[in-house]
């Protein structure tokens, strides 16, 4: 959520900026600004409200704001409601600063009451003026320049941010700050570039650094100094981005989620193919040892919403094959419920961001308590990549549309090798069982694509539910984990309500609810399970219900209960989430193009949830 930029260098920044923010829309935003500094030394803000094509316009793309050093932001509303007043940069009161600002002030209030007793004046209702102006009090007061500053504002302020300043005194010359948001700094052919994430400055730079938490860098044209709370000098080291700059562009598909659906295959045999080596997993590059796997007494899965869906999913798939406890907890309830935890367990967080700030928090409660941790992330050295005991990267590249599908799908290729290989380790699978489910999960990429081969029915039948009102999903065991995937899929870009229950509980209450023409879809990928949700099934159809059946191949007689089937290729149970997954993501897909909304950028969401 929300999007920063900056750039010093021998360009016009403008354009520079633009063109970043651009690729950060997908992160969601609602108001957009610029400021940058002209050849007079004058610094100019413009701002708009509502999408980036506004700001765009004000500034005839950019050519109307001359200079070679700006930032810019694109604002997810927190403190105050969208509008142009309310948008970032935000000017100080006695216009020596100029700031822009991801995350969220917690004691903005405190401050911004003693600001006032001390003369300070308001225009917006953001907490991001507050930190513009803290700043700008002890730069007035004790005149130690910007970096003494920021940090004396850092001390006081309470958290998350990344901070990103021009001082009027001070031309050429960007200044940031970090705590639990993300932020990099790339380095390139004499200019210097920042962004909240690397696809905003890929086309233009290969070499950043990462800001780390409570630390401040000075940034001129080609070079950054970075400093300590305590305004100590840090050094750091330049990283090559390796992520191919295409990767970030739509390459012809009409829109990034579909693009993405269709990169599956390949996200999911390249993560396979990061783990396991001429037939054998191997976790060396984790981090986990057969010593440290055999000790593990039981393992806690934190995580927010789909990557959630993915620990249900581990849940099954580790107790069922490892016979070692699971416990899959939301991020957001994990610390205050005052967690017991075993000292010889493993607490895994995944997050395709790697910078979720409720799936962090955890992280660093867990670690406090002591126990081992794993992060299973999407990007490298993000805050949890770098917090972490253990990572597992998953492979997915960069994941732009809102509602996740590689990223998710690589999330359960690093749950399935870890639960085959604690299996092992284990001694509850033999040497036969341990290879067949290696093999099952090799072929999973050419069944994505099968798949996908024959999207067109799903897009036919979606496009008869676009004024669907409720949509419920029904299954058991892992099937009830697929369907909570589905129902997110389909309501957060449709804005369908949409709901997944576990069939055995309809009677319990949920039955209730069906009435003539609502959807029901019936997940049936699990052999042993397979009649008993028929019967569930059976019973919403007696009420009026309209059928949709997701099953593998074989299982014909649906045909009889369901007034609409798909079917995906078999495997192994276990895996079944990987294949059947697909056409959930199409169904919803294709029902939000039908109904003509923005796919990529659903309301009121995010990409990266950065702040609680």
């Amino acid at each position: 959520m929300c999007g920063i930029v900056g750039f010093v260098g021998n360009k016009q920044a403008a354009p520079i900026l633009l063109d970043g923010l651009s690729k950060l829309e997908y992160r969601g935003y609602d108001s957009a600004g610029i400021a940058v500094r002209n050849e007079k030394n004058e610094i100019k803000v413009v701002k708009a409200k509502g999408r980036l094509k506004n700001l765009s316009e004000k500034t005839d793309d950019g050519k109307a704001l001359k200079g070679e050093c700006g930032i810019g932001h694109t604002r997810w509303a927190t403190h105050g409601e969208p509008s142009e007043t309310n948008a970032h940069p935000h000017v100080s009161f006695h216009k020596q600063v100029v700031a822009v600002h991801n995350g969220i002030i917690e004691n903005f209030q405190e401050i911004k009451d003693k600001l006032l007793k001390k003369g300070y004046e308001f225009h917006s209702e953001t907490d991001t003026e507050v930190a513009v102006n803290l700043v700008d009090y002890y730069y007035q007061k004790y005149g130690q320049g910007p970096i003494d500053a920021i940090s004396r504002a850092m001390v006081r302020i309470r958290g998350s941010y990344a901070l990103e300043f021009m001082f009027t005194d001070y031309p050429g010359e960007v200044y940031v700050a970090r705590k639990d948001a993300p932020m990099i700094i790339g380095i390139q052919d004499g200019s210097t570039y920042i962004a909240s994430d690397v696809p905003a400055i890929l086309k233009y730079c290969r070499n950043v650094y990462y800001i780390d938490n409570q630390e401040i860098a000075k940034l001129t044209a080609g070079t950054a100094e970075f400093f300590s709370l305590d305004q100590e000098p840090v050094t750091k080291e330049l990283v090559e981005i390796k992520m191919d700059a295409q990767a970030a562009e739509k390459g012809g598909f009409e829109h990034f989620m579909m693009k993405e659906i269709h990169e599956q295959p390949k996200s999911v045999r390249d993560t396979i193919n990061s783990v396991v080596k001429d037939g054998r997993i191997d976790l060396s590059g984790v981090g986990l040892s057969e010593a440290e796997i055999k000790n593990i007494s039981q393992i806690y899965i934190v995580a927010c919403g789909s990557a959630y869906h993915v620990g249900v999913v581990c849940q099954y798939v580790l107790e069922g094959l490892a016979r070692i406890p699971v416990r899959v907890e939301l991020a957001s309830e994990f610390r205050y419920r005052n967690p017991i935890l075993d000292p010889n367990g493993l607490v895994i967080i995944i997050s395709q961001s790697g910078e979720t700030a409720d799936s962090l928090a955890a992280l660093r409660e867990a670690k406090e308590r002591g126990v081992k941790t794993l992060g299973i992330v999407n990007v490298i050295g993000s805050s949890i990549a770098r917090e972490a005991d253990n990572v597992f990267y998953t492979l997915a590249g960069p994941e732009i549309a809102v509602a996740t599908t590689k990223a998710y799908s690589t999330q359960l290729i690093a749950g399935y090798t870890l639960a085959v290989e604690f299996a092992k380790v284990r001694g509850e699978i033999d040497a036969e069982r341990y290879s067949a489910l290696i093999s099952e999960m090799e072929a999973l990429p050419q069944k994505i694509e099968d798949i996908l081969k024959d999207k067109e029915r799903i897009q036919w039948f979606a496009a008869k539910q676009a004024n669907a009102q409720d949509v419920f999903f029904i299954g058991r065991g892992i099937d009830y984990a697929i369907g909570l995937e589905g129902s997110l899929k389909l309501k957060e870009i449709s804005y369908i309500h949409s709901e997944a229950y576990a069939a055995g509980e309809l009677k319990h209450g949920t039955i209730s609810l069906i009435e003539k023409g609502i959807l029901v879809v019936g997940i049936l990928s699990q052999p042993e399970l397979f009649e008993k949700t028929v019967s569930n099934m059976v019973e919403v159809k007696a009420r009026g219900g309209y059928l949709m059946g997701l099953t593998t191949y074989g299982n014909y007689n649906i045909e009889d209960t369901a007034d609409f089937t798909v079917y995906v290729p078999t495997t192994d149970p276990y895996f079944a989430t990987s294949l059947a997954v697909i056409p959930l993501q199409l169904l919803a897909y294709y029902v939000s193009v039908a109904k003509g909304l923005d796919v990529d950028k659903p309301r009121n969401l995010a990409k990266s949830v950065t702040v609680e």
